[in-house]
C-alpha cells in the first residue's frame, strides 16, 4: 500500500472510530459532552475549564456551555479560589461509572472478539499512535 492509500484508510477507519463518539447506548444517563468531561474530572482529577477545553480541543465556549449544563444537572461543582477547579459531585460520578459500564460493555465484547493477545496490542498501539500524534500537533504548531 503506498502512502496515500495508506493515509486514506487510516482516514476511513479513523472517521468510523469517531462516529462511535455519538453512539448512543441504550440506558444511559449522560449526553456525549457530559461523559467526556466526567471522565476526564473522575479519572484524571480536578480541572479547570481551560484544561477541560486543551484536553478535549474545544473552543472555550463550547466547554463553558457545556459545563454550565453539566452543573445545572448537579454533575460538576466549581471551587476553589483563581482559576476556579471543576469536580464531579457524588451524582456526577455515579452518572459516569454507570454510562461507562454500558459502554464497557460493548467495547469488551469487541476487544474479546480479536482475543487476548491482538486486544493487548491495540491499545499499545493506540497508545503509541497518540502519542505520536501528540508530537507531530506540537511539530506543526512549532512550524508556523
Amino acid at each position: 500500500m503506498d502512502d496515500d492509500a495508506r493515509m486514506r484508510a487510516l482516514g476511513g477507519e479513523v472517521m468510523r472510530l469517531t462516529r462511535r463518539r455519538s453512539t448512543s447506548y441504550p440506558g444511559s444517563v449522560l449526553e456525549e459532552s457530559a461523559f467526556r468531561i466526567l471522565l476526564l474530572l473522575v479519572e484524571e482529577g480536578p480541572k479547570s475549564s481551560r484544561e477541560l477545553a486543551d484536553e478535549l480541543q474545544l473552543e472555550q465556549s463550547t466547554i463553558s456551555r457545556q459545563v454550565a449544563a453539566a452543573i445545572g444537572h448537579g454533575l460538576l461543582e466549581r471551587y476553589g479560589g483563581s482559576p476556579r477547579r471543576l469536580r464531579p459531585t457524588d451524582a456526577g460520578r455515579e452518572a459516569y461509572r454507570h454510562d461507562g459500564r454500558l459502554r464497557a460493555e460493548v467495547w469488551s465484547r469487541a476487544v474479546a472478539e480479536l482475543g487476548s493477545g491482538r486486544g493487548d496490542e491495540l491499545i499499545a498501539t493506540l497508545h503509541d499512535l497518540n502519542e505520536a500524534l501528540d508530537r507531530a500537533h506540537a511539530a506543526v504548531r512549532a512550524s508556523r
